[in-house]
């Protein structure tokens, strides 16, 4: 199954005004256009000029706000053993979770939840694998609305939380964090901004280095910054951005991605030439 984008550029636009407090009348008035035209190319109007406009104002790249507007671009299909994402239907959305494994021992740790614990389960269950314990990227209800059915069917793992959104029956935990199950490490990153306390986990022990980063950051796109938009920017560039371009990203919403590919074809990050 094709997994779909989260988000075109309407939604990048809508995203970094929201995030930099900036109205459709004021962006009208910066960039001399009628406020009808911003409201147009804000419902997917695809209209170059004005698009790159408020590219401009905003801090995005043109080139990349094109290409997601064109919907010509879809990350590279990435078939990676001992990874397997569940895109799963919430409302009306669809949200990530995913589980990583230890091929030599069949045990797992599990991230996010999602809304639905069957189709999980029945993965477990076929593929005669154990969880041995839950990271969770962040609390908001999409991500965690199946946590304690999971839980309750596959022995009570431990579950790991940052410490700014703590849940009862998890294990607080912060930046630096480590984790160890057979030949895998993880090691935890505060990626906060569309969140309190986002936490990317970053997985080394399989053939390419993975981070699990939740809404953090999207296939050509990021999570809203609904705490902070300038530190989920700052955390993004300094802490995902800064990977080796070959590191797999597997985000809360959309396809899986990589480092690489989101230098190339991201807005948010106008400091990478587009080279697609």
């Amino acid at each position: 199954m094709t997994i779909e984008l989260e988000d075109f550029h309407e939604d990048i636009l809508g995203k970094a005004m929201r995030g930099l407090g900036i109205g459709k009348g004021e962006m009208a008035s910066r960039i001399g256009v009628k406020k009808t035209m911003i409201e147009e190319v804000l419902a997917g109007e695809a209209d170059e000029k004005v698009i790159r406009s408020m590219a401009d104002e905003l801090g995005l790249e043109g080139n990349k706000l094109m290409i997601s507007a064109s919907k010509t671009w879809i990350p590279d299909s990435l078939d990676f053993n001992s990874v397997q994402q569940f895109n799963l239907p919430c409302g009306g959305m669809r949200v990530n979770a995913y589980l990583i494994w230890d091929d030599s021992i069949r045990k797992a740790i599990f991230f996010d939840t999602g809304p639905e614990a069957l189709p999980i389960l029945k993965f477990l269950d076929e593929n005669d694998l154990s969880i041995d314990a839950v990271f969770l990227t962040h609390t908001h209800p999409d991500h965690i609305a199946c946590l304690e059915e999971l839980k309750q069917k596959t022995g009570d793992p431990p579950v790991f939380v940052h410490k700014l959104e703590s849940l009862v029956g998890a294990e607080s935990i912060e930046e630096g964090f480590e984790y160890v199950l057979g030949n895998l490490t993880l090691k935890a990153l505060h990626t906060h901004g569309h969140s309190a306390g986002g936490i990317s986990y970053l997985i080394d022990g399989l053939e390419k280095p993975v981070a699990i980063v939740g809404d953090a950051l999207f296939a050509g796109s990021m999570g809203g910054g609904m705490v902070s938009y300038e530190d989920a920017l700052k955390n993004n560039r300094e802490k995902l951005m800064t990977l080796p371009d070959e590191t797999i990203v597997c985000p809360g919403h959309g396809p899986m991605t990589t480092i690489g590919e989101e230098k190339q074809a991201n807005p948010f990050f106008p400091e990478f030439p587009v080279a697609i």
